[in-house]
């Protein structure tokens, strides 16, 4: 029996990797991996230039923060490394119990459940509380996860235009037969940096006996008086049941959350795959966790510089020069430039005279919407926005 050469196979079934690769280029959405040679902080080193990074979720400048490195390498001499299984086999070890006490202390709930992304967070919770029986009620701009998520529980799925709470109160109205209505939101989105209006969600939720899902990832640890997000700040996390948050940003480490009530974390425990079926945590990593909340709780001044470094950005940029900035309202301050090659110009641009920003294009954002993703940290300084503005201002 002899073999038929492998590359006519291929292009018989329309595999022809070269081609569809040459085709990104073309549109300019090839995208390329480039290596970081220093550790994650407001600037790093690329190719042997030191940049000022502004690309980051790294929003409080903890992932290489003193502290957090001491708890790492302490939890390492006394728990190892891998966590070995799942958490429900034999992966379920002191630090995830700890992290897990912790977190809901922090968030203000009975329970929380610590998973090994914040990707993975979001398909545990909406999978596990979500089946054929029910409807999933998303923002067009949530977060790929949410809408990952939804696409796979087996629910009913209707998306609703991005913050056109009329809509989804449209959606609700005509949604009275299902077992679960579940709204599920951002607090801030990930691309445009604007708020949710919680409050409007929570009316919804309490007036169509719905449940009601927020994502805090980019909030976590930045906004509110104690830290703990966008339903802190306008003051609805009554009304929230189930918060998501991630281990990754503002918290500079790796991971994720959920927290809710005991009843719906014991469920998800029990049904939720994403959750079930992974190697849990590395010790160590829910070790620099609870190091980052204890800065968090610690030196509010972090937020408080983070904000105010956005403000100033804001205020330059959009008010004074005139980018289109979309809504923002956070440390996510999007240039929204339009075709993803004008993009990748600009980004270059901005790379040559010292700064990291890459271009942000489809499928991530929708075509014709293609931008730079400013995003801060409070390792930033005043003198790094002034001088990103002053750049950007010889482009005009």
């Amino acid at each position: 029996m002899s073999l038929e050469p492998a590359e006519p196979r291929a292009q018989a079934r329309g595999l022809n990797i070269t081609d569809q690769l040459l085709e990104l280029s073309a549109k300019g959405l090839r995208r390329t991996l480039r290596t970081i040679e220093s550790t994650q902080d407001a600037y790093v080193t690329m190719n042997g230039r030191r940049l000022c990074c502004m690309c980051s979720n790294n929003y409080l400048g903890l992932a290489s923060h003193p502290e957090v490195i001491a708890a790492v390498k302490s939890a390492v001499e006394r728990w190892g490394w891998g966590a070995g299984a799942s958490r429900l086999v034999s992966g379920h070890m002191g630090p995830h119990a700890e992290l897990e006490a912790r977190l809901a202390a922090f968030e203000n709930t009975p329970a929380a459940l610590v998973c090994s992304t914040g990707y993975q967070a979001n398909l545990a919770a909406i999978r596990g509380l979500a089946g054929p029986d029910d409807i999933l009620l998303l923002d067009k701009l949530n977060h790929a996860s949410i809408i990952d998520a939804a696409r796979g529980s087996g629910a009913v799925l209707r998306v609703f235009p991005h913050r056109d709470y009329a809509k989804l109160e449209r959606l609700l109205d005509r949604s009275a037969g299902y077992r679960r209505r579940i709204i599920i939101t951002d607090s801030i989105f990930s691309m445009d940096g604007d708020f949710a209006d919680l409050p409007r969600l929570a009316d919804l939720k309490r007036r169509y006996d719905a449940l009601l899902i927020v994502d805090e990832a980019h909030a976590t640890g930045i906004f509110g008086r104690q830290g703990r997000g966008v339903a802190e700040l306008m003051q609805v996390e009554e009304a929230i049941d189930v918060t998501v948050g991630t281990l990754s940003k503002a918290l500079g480490g790796i991971g994720g959350f959920i927290a809710a009530s005991t009843e719906i974390i014991d469920l998800l425990v029990n049904v939720a795959g994403p959750f079930i079926y992974t190697t849990a945590l590395p010790p160590a990593a829910c070790a620099a966790a609870l190091a980052a909340l204890d800065l968090i709780e610690r030196e509010p001044q972090r937020r408080e510089k983070l904000l105010s470094l956005a403000n100033r950005l804001r205020a330059e940029l959009g008010d004074r020069l005139g980018f289109d900035l979309g809504g923002s309202t956070s440390q996510i301050v999007p240039i929204i430039v339009g075709e993803a090659e004008a993009a990748v110009q600009l980004s270059r641009r901005l790379e040559e005279g010292g700064f990291l920003i890459p271009a942000i294009r489809p499928p991530t954002v929708p075509r014709g919407r293609s931008r730079l993703r400013i995003s801060l940290s409070a390792g930033h300084d005043p003198a790094d926005v002034d001088r990103l503005v002053a750049l950007l201002e010889t482009f005009r």
